[in-house]
């Protein structure tokens, strides 16, 4: 009896020491509604109808979203790539910065935190109380801030319905001989 314990306990030992495991990245894609662009889990949409800021993030709002906020050169370039390919020129374009609080102090419609700045030679200029922000300005093609009443095109972004981020999951597969 005690032989058939051993024998039972030597090959399960075995069955346990060959088990294979193996490792799976999946890559989740951001998802994205129809017409919206994806960068780095946030979706981006360019309106090509002029409208007072206010209104332009009231649209926004309307799609779930908010006026775009921008946090790297690198964002800020797919959004003016995104822009020229559907235009093919560079349209001033409302993005969602604005210092309408109060004079200096600029914040992200959406929220998040106001690190980036890409301005223009000698902007933020506030020339006739201007408080809200667009991209593309002069030669540079960079931020400037202009009064909110003015009407222009836009761009709107949320965060897409699923991470970009990988995933990882471990699949083991008992094998008995």
């Amino acid at each position: 009896m005690k032989m058939l314990t051993v024998s039972l306990l030597i090959c399960a030992m075995m069955a346990l020491s060959r088990a294979a495991g193996e490792i799976h990245l999946v890559k989740e894609s951001t998802t994205c509604p129809s017409g919206w662009t994806d960068f780095n889990g946030r979706c981006f949409l360019y309106v090509a109808t002029k409208m007072t800021w206010a209104d332009a993030e009231r649209n926004c709002l309307s799609r779930g979203g908010n006026l775009a906020s921008v946090h790297s050169v690198d964002e800020y370039q797919f959004i003016q790539t995104m822009i020229r390919n559907l235009t093919g020129s560079y349209p001033v374009t409302w993005l969602g910065g604005t210092d309408a609080q109060q004079e200096g102090s600029w914040f992200w419609s959406d929220g998040t935190a106001f690190e980036f700045t890409y301005w223009s030679q000698e902007q933020p200029d506030n020339h006739r109380s201007a408080h809200c922000m667009l991209m593309n300005f002069g030669d540079e093609r960079k931020f400037d801030d202009q009064p909110c009443s003015y009407t222009r095109e836009f761009v709107c972004s949320k965060m897409g319905s699923a991470s970009n981020n990988p995933k990882t999951y471990i699949d083991l597969h008992l094998v008995v001989y």
